[in-house]
């Protein structure tokens, strides 16, 4: 259930800004425009034409921002990565540590102090330094933000909120040190976009519970909807599952093979970024484990990494309660995939600017060797998204690429954007998904039997007739997993000549990044059954639902990413290279469409809980052709090289 965006709109402006962004960490953007002044080229929000002015704001409100300072060396660096993370390369797997991505690529030690000294004679809070010094946190008053970088911070009602931004290009002043103006890339956070904050003193109750509808299935083909009408082939057609469970999923994927070798992720670490924290989350995955035969956690396996109570912005209009189920599911599906893995959950106090520091910070202090991340922007759009928000990413994602971690994005869960109830006007990629130096998870449907083979898999893009007087109606695009061509990012090297032209050249007739990289399970209707506490009109207490979406797909790929990590005996570190070596290999599944149509009964509750209001049927499709994106032969857009295949764990390199 990726977290949907509230971005509109793509402005094909943006197609000229593509090369640009690409490069944009080795850009020099403090320059004189204005007598007095350096400005900050292009820092004035683009969205604030679509918005309505809403006057000023108080002129002590606090606003949260940081600088982030001229990486040394980008090419280098991208480079240095190509050779690193080569597999049949003689410096592979030879990935820095934390000190040398310092001493080689962040600004010297001096030039950090005299950028953080400068923003302390401006009266300007500095609240931490990340990368080396290439990010400094701080924090100032609306009024010392207006001073410093010669703006007027207006308060904007924009996407149904009303939102802090600056009205003009940020600038620096005259008497800035020249090191300062040599090193500020860019200014986040003053440009808030659809951000809302607002303290909470405490977090909501568990959210509303659901279940899935019954009739459903324990395995495929369990049991068959006699009662309903024929699917459009003449032919009855078997419910959908209730949710598989952990053992199902851990035969279907080569990991109970791997347990009976002793392979079971010990020794990694996977984390797990997302927004809030679930209250009952540990004892959630008690029960869970307990009932589904997975080894209980051992003393130090789990561990969070929150702010206090009282650290939370932003509540209602992040549901923070729906986050909790989130959490929930990341966790327990890294813990059915690989349950020796340790996994550090990192909440962030909100879903905005919050969460995007606590991903940071997490690999910053390298917390874990696989970070997965079910959450996203929805689009790649830089003017919504903001070019201070693409540059951030970068950097982050680069570090972390060098430092061997693995860093896994969700790729979405509406295909390409341009059906299913989105709003946004062309086909899109989601962010921060399509960044090169991370692996974009995208989503299948898959068919598990009573002895936990796969007998059937294909790309996961759902179309549904609803049952009205006895007649399955028309059929409609609902959801499925993302892919494309990204609009911000030329393609990388690991992609040269694996991806189409087709695909790749979309947008230019320089080749782009395409996501998603691989696959796994994202359907809702061959999802993952949950276990969580949650809130019922009888009362608070432990239940279970079925659920999916590229939510589940990336943290089940954490949990084989951990047991190859244990298999190699090191970290794999950044992996895609070594997806698109082994693509057309045993080591992965290709995905294609169905040969004739697949079709599913789904069985839903009126109230969500139970038949006391009555129940609503659905006929499913499997892998409607009716989008942009398909499965086909080899590379797609739509599963990237395919999923984990019979010979995954034995493609891995062994010890260096």
């Amino acid at each position: 259930m990726l977290i949907p965006s509230t971005l509109r709109s793509r402005v094909t402006a943006v197609v000229a800004l593509g090369a640009a962004v690409v490069s944009v960490l080795g850009a020099t953007p403090a320059q004189a425009s204005r007598p007095g002044r350096h400005l900050l080229t292009g820092s004035k929000p683009r969205w604030i034409g679509q918005a309505k002015d809403a006057g000023t704001p108080a002129s002590a409100d606090t606003v949260h921002f940081g600088l982030l300072l001229t990486m040394r060396d980008q090419a280098g660096a991208e480079a240095r990565l190509a050779a690193l993370s080569d597999p049949d390369g003689a410096s592979y797997g030879k990935y820095l540590t934390g000190a040398q991505f310092t001493a080689a690529y962040a600004p010297a030690a001096a030039d950090v102090k005299s950028v953080t000294s400068w923003l302390t004679s401006q009266g300007l809070q500095v609240r931490d330094t990340l990368a080396g010094g290439l990010y400094v946190e701080a924090a100032g008053t609306v009024a010392q933000i207006d001073k410093t970088f010669g703006t007027t911070v207006r308060q904007y009602t924009y996407e149904g909120k009303t939102v802090k931004a600056n009205s003009t290009d940020l600038s620096l002043p005259s008497d800035a040190p020249a090191v300062v103006t040599g090193l500020v890339n860019a200014v986040v956070g003053i440009d808030q976009g659809s951000l809302l904050k607002k303290p909470a003193d405490t977090l909501p109750p568990p959210a509303d519970g659901f279940r899935p509808g019954t009739p459903c299935s324990s395995y495929y083909g369990e049991k068959l909807a006699t009662t309903l009408p024929a699917a459009p082939d003449g032919k009855k057609k078997p419910y959908v599952v209730c949710g598989y469970t952990p053992k199902q999923y851990q035969s279907a994927y080569g990991v109970t093979d791997q347990l009976k070798r002793g392979l079971d992720g010990r020794g990694v670490t996977v984390a797990v970024t997302d927004a809030y924290a679930s209250p009952t989350i540990v004892q959630d995955l008690a029960t869970y484990s307990r009932k589904y035969g997975l080894p209980a956690l051992k003393p130090g396996q789990f561990r969070q990494i929150t702010p206090p109570a009282d650290g939370y912005n932003s509540v209602e209009e992040c549901d923070a309660s729906g986050w909790y189920g989130e959490e929930t599911l990341d966790i327990e599906a890294v813990h059915t995939m690989a349950p020796g893995a340790k996994i550090v959950y990192v909440g962030a106090p909100d879903c905005f600017a919050g969460i995007d520091e606590a991903w940071a910070q997490t690999i910053d202090d390298h917390v874990a060797d696989i970070v997965t991340n079910s959450w996203g922007s929805g689009t790649d759009d830089v003017e919504l998204l903001g070019a201070e928000t693409v540059k951030f990413y970068q950097l982050f994602s680069l570090k972390a690429a060098l430092t061997g971690i693995t860093v896994d994005f969700s790729s979405g869960d509406a295909g390409d954007q341009t059906s299913g109830g989105t709003d946004l006007p062309s086909k899109s990629v989601s962010f921060p998904s399509d960044l090169p130096f991370v692996t974009a998870v995208g989503g299948t449907s898959v068919g598990i039997d009573k002895s936990g083979n796969r007998v059937w898999e294909h790309g996961w893009q759902n179309a549904y007739q609803t049952l009205t007087d006895g007649k399955w109606g028309p059929s409609a695009y609902t959801s499925g997993g993302g892919g494309g061509t990204s609009i911000l990012f030329e393609q990388p090297f690991y992609q040269r000549g694996k991806v189409p032209g087709s695909i790749s050249e979309y947008f230019s007739a320089t080749p782009h990044r395409a996501t998603p990289d691989i696959s796994m399970p994202g359907d809702p209707n061959t999802g993952f059954r949950v276990g969580q506490t949650q809130t019922f009109p009888d009362g608070v207490y432990y239940d279970e639902y079925r659920i999916g979406g590229t939510s589940l797909a990336s943290p089940l790929l954490a949990g084989l990413q951990a047991i190859a990590d244990q298999k190699a005996h090191h970290p794999l570190g950044f992996v895609n290279p070594l997806y698109y070596r082994e693509l057309g290999t045993s080591a992965l599944n290709d995905i294609t469409a169905p040969r004739t149509p697949l079709y599913e009964a789904r069985t839903n509750f009126v109230n969500g809980i139970d038949a006391g209001d009555g129940r609503a049927y659905i006929l499913r499709q499997v892998d409607v052709q009716t989008t942009t994106i398909h499965s086909t032969p080899g590379y797609d857009a739509e599963t990237g090289v395919g999923v984990p295949g019979e010979k995954f764990f034995s493609a891995v390199p062994g010890r260096w």
